[in-house]
């Protein structure tokens, strides 16, 4: 079984990102492979450094201790991990640049031939977002040049790269406080692909992409809410020379509700009702997200009572189960009377027992404990 990113800094969950941040970089000067003699000290650092991208992450690590790393990895790439993740915020100062430069080979160099992701907000109105829908977008990006098939050349011949002999990366000697390191970057001749291109292909000037405008089919699942996130894989622009596109990825905008109030999967429901309804009970239709239920008003309902409406609620994103519907009562105190009312009323007020208003407050004290 995988040891939590925890158990691998050493710190717990109520550890703050300051203790956390210690941890890592105590471990990450230790671990380093171009430091660290220790076998099998390359992929310890891979691993704590994952850990750190993570449990620095305010959303990262609310979503780990919520999932577990199983769950986590489900919702993340690799590449989801460490977006956003700046290295060099805490770790340029020991080694002079970034250690993920030294180690992966440069963040520019061949590894990250992948295309860039996109990012598409989508508004929908509250029903769409609750019970799902499908959506058709429009999206303009780079999309692999359909006359050279991507490889950026009229032939689809490439040569090798004089500079760093098909390696797409070179090797600079670095000067830091703790010695000499060596430092791999990305070969500024080829771009970090090892090979160049002698016949540029005319439509897309040799760089293997064009800008075109292209229809997504989008499935949005039942229960999203502002502000979630959908990834669809492999949408985001075309990679360079034929390499994996990148994702695209759909954030939520979603329009509230009318009616209804919603707190993650439960929807709160304020009901008016009367002051007759209150005191002598009736039965009334509640809407829900799928058709109106009839719900009984006990006799003495008090303002801000609530009923439950179990399972008709948000559906749950995983697919099983849903939320709640809470109804809450709300007396309405008329600001008019009639003549009649007004009588009645009055009626009413002369058979009320009559004790003072400090004997009715304590009263009202007790019920409330």
């Amino acid at each position: 079984m995988a040891e939590d990113y925890y158990s691998l800094l050493g710190v717990s969950k109520s550890s703050s990102k300051e203790e956390i941040k210690k941890a890592y970089k105590t471990l990450a000067k230790k671990y380093h492979p171009d430091v660290s003699k220790e076998e099998g000290a390359s992929e310890k650092f891979k691993k704590i450094s994952e850990a750190y991208a993570v449990l620095s992450d305010d959303t990262k690590k609310t979503q780990y201790d919520q999932y577990g790393e199983g769950g986590f990895q489900q919702r993340y790439s690799q590449d989801d991990i460490f977006r956003g993740f700046d290295v060099n915020d805490i770790f340029g100062d020991v080694f002079g640049g970034d250690p993920f430069e030294m180690f992966f080979g440069g963040r520019s160099g061949r590894r990250q031939k992948k295309g860039n992701d996109l990012r598409y907000d989508m508004y929908l109105n509250f029903e769409e977002a609750v019970l799902g829908t499908q959506k058709e977008i429009h999206v303009e990006k780079l999309t692999e040049c359909e006359n050279c098939e991507g490889t950026g050349s009229e032939s689809g011949d490439y040569e090798t790269c004089d500079t760093c002999k098909g390696a797409g990366q070179v090797r600079i000697a670095k000067r830091t406080p703790f010695g000499t390191f060596a430092q791999v970057t990305a070969c500024t001749t080829c771009h970090g692909e090892g090979k160049t291109v002698s016949d540029p292909c005319k439509q897309c000037k040799g760089t293997g992409r064009t800008k075109q405008q292209r229809t997504i089919k989008i499935n949005i699942p039942a229960g999203v809410d502002n502000g979630s996130q959908l990834r669809v894989s492999r949408e985001g622009e075309a990679g360079v020379r034929s390499s994996t596109p990148g994702d695209l990825y759909v954030v939520m905008r979603v329009k509230p509700s009318e009616i209804f109030k919603r707190k993650e999967y439960d929807l709160i429901l304020e009901v008016p009702i009367t002051i007759s309804q209150a005191v002598l009970g009736d039965e009334i239709k509640i809407p829900t997200l799928d058709k109106e239920v009839s719900i009984k008003i006990p006799e003495g309902t008090q303002s801000g009572t609530n009923f439950r409406l179990k399972g008709k609620g948000v559906p749950y994103l995983d697919g099983y189960g849903r939320g709640d519907i809470f109804v809450i009562a709300d007396v309405i105190i008329p600001k008019k009377l009639s003549k009649e009312h007004k009588k009645l009323f009055e009626e009413l007020k002369k058979t009320e027992e009559k004790k003072s208003l400090l004997e009715r407050i304590k009263e009202f004290a007790k019920e409330r404990l």
